[in-house]
């Protein structure tokens, strides 16, 4: 399902991340190959054996389209190379790979968050030439344009986009209908439920939320702020927003769902909210939806059938959808020594319109008018994104992040005061809009 006109205005930016931070599919894959689709990969094949070395961390959402990637460019005398890893260490061997003029890896698997800065630095190949030599063959203009814009920096394209992500809240349906309950729709509204929930079913942490110190927890500060209608940074004065009233409040909202959250919570991801609504002791939890299907899978756990999926709550009512939307996508880091244009192929043929459409339920396709009827959280997506706020998408929109994490941390977890926390980030901030001036 594409996303329609009205959408696209409200895609200026995505998730913020840091940036520090299984069985054989084809030749030379470790990844799983039940999610490979066999689509044409119709490169000239090159005189001399080729390895072609893929960056990608392993989730639902981005299973398909790498192991399709491996599996079907896999040929002749080229042999595509992908192993196991997780978003951790996918951020770490990122960050290694570019650091030098001799990389590892050939193939990127990038996000919308990071193309700014790493486009910026000259650390991705521009992919514009290729696209136009390539787009009649693999239909490439049929990946939605606002994605692709994401995916650019200063004009330029540097990452070919897979699939969208946008924050999605399940629930469990049987819990909610037993206690006449619905959907939250603002933070209050989730609290009350989160009360019914332990109270009547003795359910100590009802809800489930990425506060992950690393990374995750600057991107739940964000979507607090952003759904109160500020950015990190105001983008007419240039001047960061972090004293604002705004600022506090979203600090306050947050620290008022901690009763009915793991005192743990700090230490969560997204595969550690998906285990506590796996085995029943959360109800709620708000994720990005590639990690969505999951919850619906009886090997996965027994409330397989129990799960719904709406948009997150505003932190206030009538306000923005409390989520930030991340396009992930390909891209070339600048150091790989294998020819471009056979990258570039392979990297088109892995979100070609079959494996497009085959990536449905686990994806959320960046192809224009793949049918997602067959998904259980695509109408929460198309919602999610059509409340959200104004998103940033500038070079200073990750070093801010990084830099305000310990002290987003801090402030959560009780050893910093909110209005201490307001005036560090203040700080910080500035450090970093003066550095980048």
């Amino acid at each position: 399902m594409a996303i329609s006109k009205t959408q696209k205005v409200l895609i200026s930016c995505l998730a913020v991340t840091t940036m520090v931070g299984l069985a054989g599919c084809g030749a030379g894959s470790k990844t799983a190959d039940k999610t490979a689709t066999k689509v044409a990969c119709d490169f000239t094949n090159p005189p001399a054996a080729t390895t072609i070395n893929v960056l990608a961390y392993n989730s639902s959402a981005i299973d398909p389209f790498t192991n399709t990637m491996v599996s079907s460019c896999t040929r002749e005398n080229v042999s595509v190379k992908h192993d196991p890893i997780d978003f951790g260490g996918q951020v770490q061997k990122t960050t290694a790979t570019l650091s030098s003029d001799a990389g590892s890896y050939d193939i990127l698997e990038t996000y919308s968050v990071v193309i700014s800065d790493l486009g910026s630095q000259g650390k991705l190949e521009p992919l514009d030439d290729l696209f136009a030599k390539h787009k009649d063959e693999y239909k490439l203009d049929d990946i939605d344009q606002t994605m692709r814009e994401t995916m650019s920096h200063d004009g330029k394209l540097y990452g070919i986009p897979m699939q969208a992500q946008a924050h999605v809240l399940a629930y469990r349906k049987d819990l909610f209908e037993k206690h006449g309950l619905t959907p939250p729709t603002t933070f209050e509204e989730m609290k009350q439920a989160s009360k019914k929930l332990q109270d009547a079913e003795g359910m100590k942490y009802p809800l489930a939320l990425t506060w992950l110190a690393t990374g995750d927890v600057g991107t739940s500060y964000r979507n607090a702020l952003i759904s109160l209608g500020k950015t990190y940074v105001d983008a007419d004065t240039k001047k960061a927003n972090f004293t604002s009233p705004e600022a506090a409040e979203a600090f306050e909202e947050m620290i008022a769902l901690k009763p009915y959250m793991d005192p743990q919570v700090t230490t969560f991801d997204q595969p550690k909210v998906q285990q506590q609504l796996f085995n029943g002791t959360a109800a709620m939890g708000i994720m990005y939806s590639g990690r969505m299907v999951d919850l619906t899978k009886p090997e996965n756990t027994k409330f397989s059938d129990q799960f719904a999926f709406v948009p997150p709550p505003s932190v206030k009512e009538g306000g923005n959808t409390f989520g930030t939307l991340s396009v992930d996508g390909w891209s070339i880091p600048y150091n790989t020594k294998l020819d471009k244009d056979l990258l570039f192929e392979v990297i088109a043929s892995s979100v070609g319109e079959d494996a497009s459409k085959a990536s449905v339920p686990a994806a959320y396709p960046a192809r224009k008018g793949v049918d997602q009827s067959a998904s259980p959280y695509a109408t929460a997506v198309d919602a999610s994104i059509a409340n959200m706020g104004e998103q940033e998408f500038k070079p200073w929109l990750l070093p801010i992040n990084n830099a305000a994490l310990p002290i987003i941390t801090e402030v959560l977890t009780g050893k910093t005061s909110v209005e201490s926390g307001q005036k560090q980030l203040q700080a910080a901030a500035d450090k970093v809009l003066a550095d980048l001036s």
